[in-house]
């Protein structure tokens, strides 16, 4: 069941990833456009959450501490995946995005938690790294590299906050109950940062429609439930073994998903993206 979960998450995230160049080829890149996308994407999420919550209302100082940083932190890989996106595809995108969506929670899984280390998860590491170097390339700009980094550290901690939340032991609300609390911080914070930043008019690419707004409440909407998703699963599934499946994943659909944009995938990437799938298939049909 809890596999199931993942998988599920899996297929919203790519999705979410292509929403995201989708609002991006709209609306534009600037600092603003991307706290109007964050505003705009938690606003459908909490109400999707107090749904999923049944209206029930829960809060614990602890929920609203890790819900204030790890709502930071969205908003930040909203700004980062903005501006890589204007350079790289979404599968490129991808691949440095879930790369650190793996790497950060595995290694505090294993280093902080005790979580075993087997020949599974070395070789899906292993084949997932290997995935990543396929896709360096000569004469990128190093500001370039800055925005792919954001993504790769941005990404990883949200693992990690996930991580702390399930494990630290404090009086805490049940995981909708956090991922509601990370959906109306993150309101709080863009919608504050959306109002004080002056609008940049040579970045802005159409005036706002009804369209956008559609797409920025789908993309948040279904990034919170599968955020939402993977707490859950976090339970019953180690860091180590969830961060390396989901990571492996999201690279397939995003990939698959590139191949209807103009942005087609080249053939280091395709390499990539194959050498991504036998590591997350050796997690599941490698017995140690």
């Amino acid at each position: 069941m809890y596999y199931g979960l993942i998988f599920i998450s899996v297929a919203m995230f790519g999705g979410c990833f292509a929403l995201n160049d989708v609002y991006r080829k709209r609306r534009g890149s600037s600092l603003k456009i991307s706290m109007e996308a964050s505003f705009i994407g938690a606003v459908a999420a909490i109400i999707c959450l107090i749904i999923i919550n049944k209206f029930k209302f829960e809060y614990t100082p602890f929920t609203l501490v890790m819900s204030i940083i790890s709502a930071a932190n969205a908003i930040g890989f909203t700004v980062f995946s903005f501006k890589a996106l204007n350079s790289i595809n979404i599968s490129l995108y991808s691949l440095f995005s879930m790369l650190g969506g793996m790497a950060l929670p595995f290694a505090q899984g294993i280093i902080f938690y005790g979580e075993k280390i087997t020949v599974a998860k070395v070789i899906c590491v292993i084949f997932i790294c290997a995935a990543l170097a396929c896709t360096v390339t000569r004469g990128e700009k190093s500001r370039g590299y800055l925005y792919y980094a954001g993504v790769f550290v941005l990404n990883g901690t949200s693992g990690v906050l996930s991580k702390l939340f399930n494990e630290l032991p404090y009086e805490k609300t049940s995981a909708a109950g956090y991922t509601f609390w990370i959906a109306a911080c993150t309101i709080a914070l863009s919608g504050i940062l959306w109002l004080v930043i002056p609008k940049n008019e040579s970045e802005s690419k159409s005036s706002f429609t009804l369209i956008d707004c559609a797409v920025g409440a789908i993309n948040g909407g279904m990034n919170r439930i599968a955020n939402f998703l993977l707490v859950i699963a976090l339970l019953h599934v180690d860091a180590s073994v969830q961060y390396p499946a989901v990571t492996g994943g999201v690279m397939i659909v995003s990939t698959l998903i590139c191949f209807f944009g103009e942005r087609k995938p080249s053939k280091k990437e395709i390499l990539a993206v194959a050498l991504a799938f036998i590591g997350t298939l050796s997690l599941f049909v490698i017995p140690i």
